[in-house]
């Protein structure tokens, strides 16, 4: 029972040195100094505001991209214990005691640092050489974009770390099929794959191109399985591939996804307060939130009912938040355009908390505007009239064109003049996510439509803003031809109270006052996800032309940069700008690749090998993960409406620059006949990688920051008349 014991347990390991002298190397590159300068340098100011936030658990929304990033972010500043004090106002400013810089840049620092040993394990998975392993891992360590974007509190260097972990996950599992199917390696190199590609879209949408290219890739791989001969004659075999398959459609689709929604759910349990951006959000979402909306909504009645005093929001929420608004101001007789107008009083959409937003729900049968005792719930389908809780005049619309919609009909609040123009103020609640006919009008959840009795006209938000007559507020109009449901016809109770007061001025002072009953309204985990998910994707901030703004065009050939950071005094200063020879070599090698790779494609259709099978198939894969990383990462930007930089290049630079290796490596091998033509081209390399090295030395002060150069210094820089190299005048 003991024999185990007779002999040692012993532990054996092999470790790559190369692997740990780059790790140790690159970890000294992107952790040195770290926490200078002690300012905000370029979108530290963006993100830092969300980091705070976090801090303060105040809900937010960012529609540059999924919450991991941010979450990543803020891990940091919670392990330098960061409490969320400061302002984010300017680049440039000083950092206050209590944040702690170091910390809050430390893990896009580490993730960089790690891309490196990423770069060189990938390489030896494509089957490659450590010579051209290390030499990628190299020119990634020393390539000055990425050191300076993984020194500062930005997301790209975690993108590109997960980019990267998920093609060497792929890699490695995709190695471990050949020998050793569903072993625990196996297992946890294909589930590695799933989860770096969810972290990696998670951290930003570009981590998406990534992921699309990893399933081509693998899909590829699953329809040779499928077609396996040697698989598919055997009824057992036959089933050992629909496990294949089913383990590949749960590790890179179903865990991803699993992941992503785990990302809001993290990001909605800590975010749990009410913010500066509530107000693009439901009433339902934001009722959730702790404060705000919450606190007003709180012990508000659940079932509207006749006689119920409300507050009706828009639901599309576009171009601004509004509420159903009236005011004792009546339409001009005549519009700008000669048409006339009921010249009744005016009904609007408001962007403000106000008393007149108030309505009450009247039975258009009883007199009484309280709420009867027991309360008698609003219906789907019911007839009701709305009553301004401040004016008393009922929501009516007729055959009278809107001010700003002449194709549709005005809204207003009906004022007796005694002429032929009678009261048209019947509406039939239409509760449109309803479960059943017979759903009763709820507070806050129902989204409902008031189609209009006489002529069938549907309340509606047209988006388009008043003139000065009616205070620049937005335009309601009743729209006739309805074929469909839009959110802007669509309206949910947001504040709600049962009416007590029958007599006008007393009803008027219970307006201003707060409700007492207590119902819940917490959205369920899924309602919340997707409505937050759907703003971040719609939500479109005004893109302006920035300083630094460039074209893709413009980063292949490096013509630009970004001054992220000047010294207040010296000329010290960070610049993001890359390794100029290693992109423009970057851009010869994957020109080289391509033309290489259709070139003994149209010799193989002719039946001319000229390289031998397994290099050529690894030659192909080779291309597909490095060529295609790059042009998934870098041609959807062509498509982009949006304000580009040039750090946006860098996930697809990475790709080019684990390429180039490759391309050297293939060179020597097969291009290279003679041994002396390999000793000239291998010395042609070290001259090349010394040339790189020196121009990474040269321009290692834009990176730290550290140095104060003269003018000359950095007139010697610049060299590229396009380059934003910063001169001070007084400088000498």
């Amino acid at each position: 029972m003991l024999v185990f014991l007779k002999r040692p347990v012993l532990v054996t390991a092999e470790i790559n040195l190369n692997l740990v002298a780059l790790t140790v190397v690159a970890l000294w590159s992107r952790l040195w100094r770290l926490s200078y300068p002690r300012a905000v340098v370029f979108d530290e100011v963006y993100y830092g505001q969300f980091v705070s936030l976090y801090m303060k658990h105040i809900f937010f929304v960012d529609g540059s991209g999924p919450p991991l990033g941010h979450m990543l972010l803020a891990f940091g500043g919670y392990l330098g214990g960061f409490d969320g004090n400061f302002l984010w106002n300017r680049i440039g400013a000083e950092y206050t005691n209590n944040v702690p810089v170091w910390s809050l840049r430390l893990l896009p620092a580490l993730a960089g640092a790690l891309c490196v040993p990423l770069a060189y394990q990938i390489v030896l998975e494509l089957h490659y050489s450590h010579y051209s392993a290390l030499g990628a891992a190299l020119l990634i360590l020393i390539e000055n974009s990425l050191i300076t974007q993984s020194r500062l509190m930005l997301l790209e260097s975690l993108l590109i770390f997960f980019n990267l972990l998920a093609v060497l996950s792929y890699l490695k599992f995709s190695n471990f099929q050949k020998y050793s199917s569903f072993s625990v390696s196996w297992w946890v190199w294909l589930i590695l794959t799933g989860v770096s590609c969810s972290c990696a879209v998670g951290v930003k949408y570009m981590g998406l191109f990534t992921y699309i290219l990893l399933l081509t890739v693998a899909s590829v791989h699953a329809w040779h399985l499928i077609g396996d001969q040697a698989l598919s004659n055997v009824g057992i075999e036959i089933a050992r591939v629909f496990c294949h398959l089913l383990a590949r459609g749960v590790a890179l689709l179903i865990i991803p996804i699993f992941m992503y929604l785990s990302f809001f759910y993290i990001h909605l349990m800590v975010l749990y307060r009410s913010g500066p951006h509530d107000q693009i959000m439901s009433s339902a979402f934001q009722a959730s939130l702790e404060g705000g909306l919450a606190r007003i909504t709180q012990g508000q009645p659940l079932e509207v009912a006749y006689g119920s005093q409300i507050t009706l929001r828009n639901v599309l929420g576009k171009p601004m938040p509004c509420w159903l608004h009236s005011h004792k101001n009546t339409y001009p007789i005549r519009y700008e355009d000669g048409r006339g107008s009921s010249h009744q009083q005016q009904v609007t959409c408001y962007p403000f908390k106000d008393v007149n937003n108030w309505w009450i729900v009247k039975d258009p049968g009883k007199h009484q505007l309280v709420v009867t005792n027991p309360p008698r719930p609003v219906r789907h389908g019911d007839i009701v009239q709305l009553v301004h809780g401040i004016t008393t005049r009922f929501l009516n619309t007729h055959d009278v064109a809107a001010p700003l919609s002449p194709h549709s009909q005005e809204i207003s609040c009906y004022i007796d003049y005694n002429i032929s123009m009678p009261a048209q103020n019947l509406w039939r609640v239409d509760i449109v996510n309803r479960e059943s006919d017979s759903d009763i009008w709820k507070t806050i959840l129902s989204e409902v439509r008031f189609v209009h009795v006489n002529t069938s006209a549907v309340l509606k938000l047209s988006g388009a803003s008043l003139p000065d007559w009616g205070y620049w507020q937005l335009e309601i109009i009743g729209e006739k031809s309805v074929k469909s449901y839009h959110q802007s016809m669509l309206w949910n109770v947001e504040e709600h109270r049962y009416g007590k007061s029958q007599e006008q001025k007393e009803r008027e002072l219970e307006l201003h006052s707060p409700t007492h009953i207590d119902i819940s309204k917490n959205l369920s985990f899924m309602a919340r996800f997707t409505e937050l998910q759907w703003k971040m994707l719609t939500l479109r901030s005004e893109e302006t032309e920035h300083k630094y703004s460039s074209s893709p065009l413009e980063w292949l050939t490096l013509e630009t940069n970004i001054a992220y950071w000047l010294h207040p005094k010296t000329s010290a200063q960070i610049h993001l700008l890359g390794n100029a020879l290693t992109w423009s070599s970057a851009n010869i090698a994957t020109l080289a690749y391509v033309l290489l790779f259709f070139w003994y494609l149209l010799r193989r259709r002719r039946n001319v090998c000229d390289i031998p099978e397994d290099s050529w198939s690894f030659w192909v894969l080779a291309g597909t993960v490095c060529c295609g990383g790059w042009a998934v990462n870098y041609l959807p930007f062509f498509l982009m409406e949006k304000t580009l930089f040039l750090y946006h290049y860098l996930p697809a630079l990475t790709f080019q620059i684990i390429l180039l290796p490759i391309v050297l490596q293939h060179v020597i091998e097969y291009l290279c006949r003679s041994q002396l033509q390999k000793n000239i081209f291998n010395s042609l390399i070290i001259v090349w990688f010394s040339s790189v090295y020196l121009v990474y030395h040269t321009f290692s002060p834009l990176i730290y920051g550290d140095q104060s150069l003269s003018t000359n210094e950095l007139k010697a820089l610049r060299w590229k008349s396009s380059w934003d190299i910063l001169i001070r005048k007084h400088w000498k």
